[in-house]
């Protein structure tokens, strides 16, 4: 998959930004001296969603608008913050969205995403099925599929980056995690297109590995997802496209427990005062894991967004969980 160039971010930004502003990137002293570095922190939790993914739906949303202008309804499959961006996007269309999740799915993100006016089925024990599902439904008359990774939501997901790397001081490692790829890839694009030196540094749950297997093996590899508390990183098999990209681009990834992620939220929280999501603290946990490396570098770390259930949230908090 070919990255988008700088002035394909730069045409992507206008978009977003009729909706949002840059989000903002700021250096906690409690933070710094945790990691025994200094440190940014791209707070994609300070967007409408509360998320990054709305960047990608945005300019997803636009270019199928321009694509097929006589379609009605859009179609995703989510855990949660990909459906709350297609669905405000689509709402701001005037279009209809139907957003597919698994079973178990968070109730907050849910009540969220009907909230912005989607209908929200219900189908499949995991990601993966919620997705085969959500793709027969997009082949009826009108409906068109927004994918979960797509070229069009890296072109959106690298203008946070593209922020970021212009805004902070020069960064000598970026610590992204990955889902199913998009944000990664779209800080490969951003990092390219300055011609920067930045190393970017992958991270996973440890219970969902199926991206680290597969960088580590240079094929995609299937791996059952069992993370407890990552929901946005609980991919079972990880998308060809977004692996070339991530050989080619990324450093390394680095494993994180579901332990390790919850001391990351409660760090966030005790540092700085903001939520953060498991999948959004698995990056501060994998810099944490990763601090004896960063002495004497100023390091970026990507909280891509806040959305955890009050009740997950609590017993993190509660060391409960």
């Amino acid at each position: 998959m070919l990255l988008p160039t700088l002035s394909e971010i730069e045409a992507a930004q206008k978009v977003v930004y009729q909706t949002m502003p840059p989000t903002p990137q700021y250096s906690w002293p409690l933070l710094n001296e945790r990691l025994g570095s200094t440190a940014y922190i791209k707070h994609e939790n300070h967007t409408p969603v509360g998320a990054f993914k709305l960047r990608g739906a945005l300019v997803y949303v636009d270019w199928l608008l321009q694509s097929y202008p006589n379609m009605t309804t859009v179609v995703a499959a989510t855990r949660g913050n990909h459906g709350q961006g297609v669905s405000m996007a689509a709402r701001m269309h005037g279009l209809a969205a139907i957003i597919v999740v698994p079973r178990g799915n968070s109730v907050e993100k849910n009540c969220a995403m009907v909230a912005q006016g989607a209908v929200l089925i219900e189908h499949g024990d995991d990601f993966q099925e919620s997705l085969e599902f959500a793709r027969s439904l997009a082949a009826e008359p009108g409906h068109r599929m927004v994918e979960s990774f797509h070229p069009r939501l890296v072109m959106g997901t690298a203008t946070y980056a593209l922020e970021f790397l212009r805004a902070a001081p020069p960064l000598g490692t970026v610590y992204v995690p990955i889902g199913l790829g998009s944000s990664i890839c779209g800080m490969a694009a951003a990092r390219n297109a300055l011609g920067l030196k930045t190393e970017i540094v992958g991270v996973v749950a440890a219970a969902s590995p199926s991206h680290a297997i597969s960088f580590r093996e240079r094929r995609v590899v299937e791996a059952p997802s069992s993370t407890q508390i990552a929901d946005g990183l609980a991919c079972r098999i990880p998308n060809p496209d977004a692996m070339q990209v991530i050989w080619g681009n990324v450093a390394r990834i680095v494993e994180v427990s579901d332990a390790e992620i919850a001391a990351a939220m409660r760090a966030y929280y005790q540092d700085t005062h903001n939520l953060a999501e498991g999948a959004a603290a698995a990056a501060l946990a994998g810099a944490l894991q990763e601090k004896n490396q960063l002495r004497g570098q100023t390091t970026g770390v990507i909280l891509t967004g806040g959305n955890v259930d009050r009740e997950i949230y609590g017993q993190v908090l509660a060391e409960a969980l």
